[in-house]
């Protein structure tokens, strides 16, 4: 096999036909799992990304024949349950991806096997609980459970117990909870009505998906988004009600639970588009998935590919106004260094690094920006048998952020901030962007 002259098209990315029947042949799967396992074995470039291409040229290296047919077809999991989809193989690194000849997508090939072991059962009830990201946040988010909770979580004879009944590590950091979600913090801003200016492909008001996470978890980041936008004259209204938007349960291979997640937002979503609001997620996950993902899954459905098109990452969005000239750089504060971690599903999403462009328009403002994996994932970091890798992925970050001695460091995504915090183990704190940017304002 050689390669086909002129791969340097940009990457084609095909639908997910996962509701024909040979999706879930495990025959198939297996077939094509070999035929990828041998063309990256056969190159390698994607070692350092994460553990699953490590995972799989030890199995290769330890194998009879040193080739991937010496591997036992058992052992394919062990690759497949070190891939959390990131995406990053496929964006920067993989050289076959389509429209090359090979046709290697290998995320979404870790996806569907995925998507087989789901379907044959094969998954533990902790990783059902910590994917119910909804129905955890509505007990969680009582004000005497949230309390009792956060103080479990940080309980360290709590936390062993919790490692030996559900294999949540004990060492891993758990998210707070917070009683006073971001929805009940922004009542006042449901349903308004608003006019907004043009500028670019931005309408000049934002409808807020809060996003499970930033509603229970880190309301803060939300409040500052508002501040933030509303500093620069856009109008913000929240969506009605959401759901998760699916990415846990696309990481656990349900795709089903995806499918009625999608079910349940995309028509208030639609709603505010055909409304002439634009759509912003505070969390790059939940972008992502609007973006890429749910298109991918269903793309003859209109509505899906409608709201693909109007949401927008907080820090894309901002950079679209000024460069039509109606951002307000009237800045306050200097932030001196800021170590800069640029999240996966940031990345992924092809805008540039407009986080990092914006922060550089503050005055007296470096940035350190770092594009490297933190290996988070939202549930790999705290599994019983993956933090370790993950706490490995996350140190050359780590190592970059002491490096740079910055003022402030911190990541687009809040659980890969607060995963290099861990890392780091000096008290510490991450600053999210958006309250960076706040602090510069002076708001």
């Amino acid at each position: 096999m050689s390669i086909r002259e002129g791969n340097l098209e940009a990457p084609t990315r095909h639908p997910l036909n996962w509701k024909e029947a040979d999706f879930y042949s495990e025959a198939s799967l297996f077939q094509e799992l070999e035929r990828a396992f041998d063309i990256c074995h056969g190159c390698r470039r994607c070692v350092s990304l994460c553990q699953s291409f490590p995972t799989l040229f030890d199995l290769v290296d330890e194998s009879e024949t040193l080739e991937v047919d010496g591997i036992a077809k058992a052992d394919y999991w062990k690759v497949v349950d070190h891939c959390y989809l990131c995406d990053l193989c496929f964006m920067t690194k993989c050289p076959y991806v389509p429209p090359h000849d090979w046709n290697l997508d290998f995320p979404h090939l870790m996806l569907r096997a995925k998507a087989v072991k789901y379907k044959k059962g094969d998954v533990k009830l902790r990783d059902r609980i910590l994917t119910s990201t909804d129905a955890v946040g509505s007990i969680a988010g009582i004000p005497v459970v949230a309390g009792v909770i956060n103080a479990i979580n940080k309980a360290k004879p709590a936390r062993k117990a919790l490692e030996a009944v559900l294999e949540v590590h004990a060492e891993a950091r758990l998210p707070e909870f917070h009683s006073k979600s971001l929805r009940s913090r922004l009542a006042d801003r449901r349903g308004r009505e608003a006019k907004g200016e043009l500028a670019g492909p931005t309408k000049g008001k934002v409808a807020l998906f809060a996003t499970c996470y930033g509603n229970r978890n880190e309301p803060l980041i939300g409040e500052d988004l508002v501040a933030v936008f509303e500093h620069n004259g856009i109008p913000v209204t929240l969506a009605e009600k959401e759901q998760c938007c699916g990415m846990p349960k696309l990481e656990l291979g349900d795709l089903e639970a995806v499918e009625a997640a999608k079910n349940a937002n995309i028509p208030v979503l639609t709603r505010l588009v055909d409304e002439g609001w634009d759509i912003v997620a505070p969390v790059p996950s939940c972008a992502l998935m609007f973006k890429q993902e749910l298109p991918l899954m269903f793309p003859d459905e209109p509505d899906v590919i409608k709201v693909s098109k109007a949401i927008f990452d907080p820090f894309e969005y901002l950079m679209q106004r000024h460069k039509a000239g109606k951002l307000n750089t009237d800045f306050k504060t200097p932030l001196g260094k800021v170590a800069y971690h640029a999240a996966c599903h940031q990345r992924v999403q092809n805008v540039g690094s407009k986080t990092r462009e914006l922060l550089s328009l503050i005055p007296e403002t470096t940035i350190e920006a770092i594009e490297r994996c933190s290996g988070h994932d939202g549930t790999y970091a705290v599994k019983k048998e993956t933090h370790d890798a993950a706490m490995k992925i996350v140190r050359p970050v780590v190592n970059r952020v002491k490096k740079a001695e910055a003022d402030h460091y911190g990541s687009d995504c809040p659980m890969a901030g607060h995963h290099i915090e861990q890392g780091m183990a000096d008290g510490s704190h991450t600053e999210h962007p958006m309250g960076l940017l706040r602090k510069a304002y002076g708001i």
